[in-house]
């Protein structure tokens, strides 16, 4: 707290106005939470359609007591754990670095200054604002002793804007230079940014392919369980003697139970766990290099990304002003010692400053007297031993000059200023130093010109590079001017042809949808674009039929990358950025995208690979079960499997190598058509393997043994199962043989252990049930092979 304000202007509210605006709700309260709620998390990840699917299916193995055939329970309970933990720790990361960031300001009151929290701010308060300071409410400068303004987060403009009495400033912007008092005109969910941010807080998952093609085909099973369950347990009812005698003989359990098995077969239950899986892993692998998944899907989708959209500041530049170079067009001593005490004078704004890296071995000249910079006069002066000088923008300094002189300093930047760097001018005063009030003096002898740019990230054109191989279009879009946009653009060689890149006046933009994606297919450079313009690409760009990645760090890009198919914020950007977006890079680095991109091509194309084997699986349920419900019309007919003969051959044959082949790197391109590719196989397949379950069962059972005759069809499943393996677990590797012959080792393993033998009810068969089964793999698998030939011709035509 300080002494009490003198100026009756800004003495402030007295404590009494304060206690009615917070009665009044008029206080700079807004919903800023960073991330999702933990109970939205646990919603998404609890109730959904597969879990209902399996959730009631294990209810009813649970009743019948017969616990051993619940085992698929767990694929529930931790298919729900790694999305809702997975999810948590990510919300947990984004809240930490919102309270590291969250900031104070300073109020006046009574004349008297205070310190307060945010939330603390009212309507008409009296804030003091000084260089380092976010603004924290819309309001109107009382008094500007020099302030400039970063408005970058909101507007993508990147040059600093200065104040003056009676300008607005926004919520969200910094200040780089000077201070005010300013009284607050807007506050909470009125203000600018929260306004954005309130917009952007709808909430919406990432768009994956891999669950899309699960959700369609648990849409297509939920539609014909029922009825398959309702059949099939009606069937096995009837093969037991009739509901009467199950009921009293309670062998309705085991009616329910082999109902169960036959609707659980169809649910690719391992395939949604699996997916799960992979996300979490590649979630966890990425945040390793800092990269945070705020969503599990979201690292499969820049895998399919084929547009980037990106924000020049803050991810092709840092947002820095650097010096890129002085040309002398004087010859006056001391020039260049002038010039490097105006860079390091502790008052210089953020533009001054950057100059004081380049000049670092340059002794400042002592500073016998000065005229403060300011925004109205646009220049600022000082004097040393050596003379007099003035320092700010050639066209100010040089007004209305045609002389040689003026002449040859503009000329020898013209080309700079084109191109939207700054240029700034030190000329000497040969009469003195200037008065402050006073037009300047038309004999100002120009002597330094410096030349400042925008620091570029120095990773960003590789990255952009390593895009452009990938086939990744790539669009700027900025707030800046066009000029200075497309100079960042023809650095970091944004085409990859080493050329000039041109930059489009979003201003003139159409609006119309049709209109702009044509204009975006020509160009991909544009500047001066508002907020609700960057919106309006990337949805011109979904209408063209491009998957799109927005990058950003402003509150400005905010409903861009909330609209995006993936958002992609920067670490250092502002929180309502990072709570939309579904990737942060908490470094900021722009170099770590390719290692976004790996891991979702890991994802995509194993899991492309494995999710043959579970569809195989749903097929070969479904078959069976309707074959099963169709012959009890005719003839008692049990369904061939309990759900632990299930379990044992899902674990063989998809489980445990499905998990096994989804890890490896994969680089694959990403290929359209994933749900086409894989039942172009897998229903074909699938079919292959019904046959065969289902006649070794009937030769087997023909007998009377059902024991023997339900592992005759577990066997027989394994058996083509693993050739299924083997076809993708190609190309061979050492390491892929021995799975393979490890789960074959596994599966006798399992027949000749009591213990295991015992669990899973099997029965060693006769050599004439060993023959079947024998001679039936044998005829799948090379059934299946064909098969796989035949898919690989056809699944890659166009569709």
């Amino acid at each position: 707290m300080t002494e009490p304000a003198t100026d009756p202007a800004v003495r402030g509210l007295t404590g009494a106005e304060v206690a009615e605006r917070v009665a009044d709700g008029r206080v700079n309260v807004a919903d800023d939470s960073a991330s999702r709620s933990l109970r939205d998390i646990v919603r998404a990840n609890v109730f959904t359609l597969f879990n209902a699917m399996l959730g009631i299916a294990l209810v009813c193995v649970l009743v019948t007591g017969y616990w051993q055939d619940a085992l698929f329970g767990f694929v529930l309970v931790l298919n729900m754990g790694i999305g809702i933990v997975t999810e948590y720790r990510a919300k947990r990361t984004l809240d930490r670095l919102a309270i590291l960031d969250a900031p104070h300001a300073r109020v006046r009151r009574d004349g008297v200054e205070h310190r307060v929290d945010l939330p603390e701010i009212v309507l008409d308060d009296v804030v003091l604002l000084s260089t380092g300071d976010q603004v924290p409410v819309d309001g109107a400068v009382l008094g500007s002793g020099g302030l400039e303004v970063d408005e970058s987060l909101l507007t993508g403009e990147s040059e600093p804007v200065r104040k003056a009495a009676g300008d607005e400033v926004l919520s969200g912007s910094s200040v780089v230079a000077g201070s005010a008092v300013v009284r607050a005109t807007k506050v909470g969910p009125d203000s600018y940014a929260n306004r954005i941010t309130a917009q952007a807080r709808r909430y919406s998952l990432a768009t994956s392919e891999l669950q899309q093609g699960i959700r369609t085909v648990l849409r297509v099973i939920s539609w014909v369980i029922v009825p398959v369950a309702v059949a099939l347990f009606a069937s096995q009812v009837r093969s037991r003697g009739g509901l009467d005698t199950v009921l009293s003989t309670g062998t309705w359990r085991d009616a329910v139970v082999s109902a169960v098995a036959g609707v659980v077969g169809m649910i690719p239950d391992g395939l949604v766990l699996l997916t799960s899986l992979n996300f979490a892993l590649a979630a966890v692998l990425l945040a390793r290099v800092n990269v945070l998944v705020q969503e599990l899907p979201a690292v499969e989708v820049l895998a399919r990304v084929d547009t980037l959209c990106l924000d020049k500041t803050g991810t092709i530049t840092d947002g820095a002003i650097v010096l890129d170079r002085i040309v002398d067009v004087g010859d006056r001593a001391g020039a260049t010692a002038a010039l490097s005490a105006l860079a390091h004078d502790p008052e210089a704004n953020v533009t001054a400053a950057a100059l004081a890296e380049g000049l670092d071995g340059v002794v400042p000249a002592e500073v016998l007297d000065a005229v403060p910079f300011s925004s109205a006069r646009k220049w600022s002066a000082i004097a040393t031993a050596d003379g007099a000088w003035v320092f700010g923008a050639p066209d100010v300094l040089l007004a209305g000059r045609t002389d040689d002189d003026a002449r040859a300093a503009l000329a020898a930047v013209g080309d700079d200023a084109g191109a939207g760097a700054r240029v700034l001018l030190l000329a000497a005063a040969p009469d003195g130093l200037p008065d402050a009030d006073a037009a300047l003096p038309a004999a100002l002898a120009p002597q330094r010109v410096a030349v400042l740019r925008e620091h570029v990230r120095p990773d960003a054109a590789e990255t952009l590079a390593y895009f452009r191989d990938q086939d990744v279009a790539l669009r700027v879009i900025s707030g800046d001017n066009p000029a200075t946009v497309a100079a960042i653009a023809t650095q970091v060689d944004l085409d990859g042809q080493a050329r000039e890149v041109s930059g489009v006046d979003a201003r003139g933009l159409p609006d119309d949808v049709d209109a702009l994606a044509g204009v975006l297919r020509e160009s991909a450079v544009f500047g001066r674009v508002v907020p609700e313009q960057k919106v309006a690409i990337v949805e011109a760009l979904q209408h063209d039929g491009r998957t799109v990645a927005m990058t950003g760090d402003g509150v400005n890009d905010a409903l861009a990358l909330k609209n995006a198919d993936l958002g992609i914020a920067m670490g250092n950007g502002a929180r309502a950025t990072k709570a939309v977006a579904r990737i942060v890079l908490l470094d900021g680095k722009f170099q770590t995208l390719p290692r976004v991109v790996a891991q979702g091509r890991r994802v995509i194309a194993n899991m492309e690979r494995v999710a043959n084997f579970f569809l195989v699986k749903t097929t070969y349920s479904a078959v069976i079960a309707v074959v099963v419900v169709l012959l009890a019309l005719l003839t008692p007919f049990s369904y061939p499997f309990l759900p632990r003969h299930l379990t044992l051959a899902s674990s063989l044959t998809i489980g445990i190598p499905a998990f096994l082949l989804s890890l490896p790197p994969n680089d694959q391109r990403y290929r359209p058509g994933f749900l086409r590719r894989v039942l172009s196989f897998a229903i074909p397949s699938g079919v292959v393997v019904a046959i065969a379950v289902l006649v070794a069962y009937a030769l087997v059972d023909g007998d009377g043994n059902q024991a023997e005759a339900r592992t005759a069809a577990t066997y027989v499943t394994i058996a083509i199962g693993l050739w299924i393996v083997g076809i993708f677990a190609r190309p061979w590797n050492v390491w892929r043989v021995l799975l393979v012959l490890g789960l074959a080792a596994a599966g006798i393993g399992a027949l000749l252990v009591p213990l295991a033998r015992d669990f899973f009810l099997l029965v060693p068969p006769t050599p004439t049930a060993w023959a079947i089964v024998g001679g039936l793999g044998v005829l799948g698998a090379c059934a299946v092979e064909l098969v796989h030939r035949w898919a690989h011709r056809v699944a890659d035509r166009p569709a």
